[in-house]
């Protein structure tokens, strides 16, 4: 795990800091100065709650110490890294090419899923899209945690618990299920819900300065 995992995962993380020092992206990336409505509270709040129970501890205490921290290591890089790359990079990438937030929102979610579709190799056509649909969406709830925290460091945490929960059941020589894995989906499913039945359009806001900055992401 460590050398297939933490080791070229950390050193993805590096380069992406590596691009963002670079391009002179620090103050943008980490920093998030756009309001929503309390209802997108429930997002982050409601996959960092899911995320802990959902973790497959029974399993987890059969492990050894070090396969465990390992594991909640490589989780962690891949919540910093790939937030980073997508909600971080990607998102300023298309904001700077001129693109409101509701599209910001939704081309950077299509590339996050698309993205793990080489995931799903060896699998048929049909299933690796819907991975690729249900990553996206995921993408979706991850790009609303940073405007709710005001910083990217939201997202990476609670990119990293839900990595974390995901793969605590596929650890050790008999590794085992909880009943707690359903809560993640039956959670997606309610997001997902929520954001069809409540979601209008995306609205602008001002921002003090007289200008109006990209549409913002609202959850009525």
């Amino acid at each position: 795990m460590i050398r297939d995992g933490v080791i070229p995962i950390g050193l993805s993380v590096l380069f992406g800091a590596g691009v963002v020092t670079w391009l002179g992206w620090w103050s943008s990336v980490l920093h998030y100065r756009v309001p929503v409505r309390r209802g997108v509270r429930f997002v982050p709040v409601s996959m960092l709650v899911v995320a802990v129970l959902a973790v497959t501890y029974p399993n987890l205490a059969e492990q050894r110490l070090s396969l465990v921290l390992a594991l909640l290591a490589m989780t962690a890089l891949v919540g910093i890294g790939e937030e980073l790359m997508f909600r971080g990079i990607g998102v300023q990438v298309f904001k700077r090419a001129g693109l409101g937030e509701g599209k910001v929102a939704l081309w950077s979610s299509v590339v996050f899923g698309v993205a793990h579709v080489g995931n799903a190799f060896g699998e048929e056509g049909t299933q690796a899209i819907l991975q690729a649909v249900i990553v996206s969406t995921s993408g979706y709830f991850f790009y609303l945690c940073p405007h709710v925290g005001g910083t990217i460091l939201l997202p990476m945490l609670a990119h990293g618990l839900w990595d974390f929960s995901l793969d605590s059941n596929t650890v050790g020589p008999d590794p085992r299920t909880s009943p707690g894995m359903i809560l993640p989906i039956l959670l997606q499913i309610a997001l997902i819900i929520l954001v069809i039945v409540k979601r209008r359009t995306v609205e602008g806001a001002g921002d003090g300065t007289g200008q109006n900055p990209p549409a913002t992401p609202r959850v009525t």
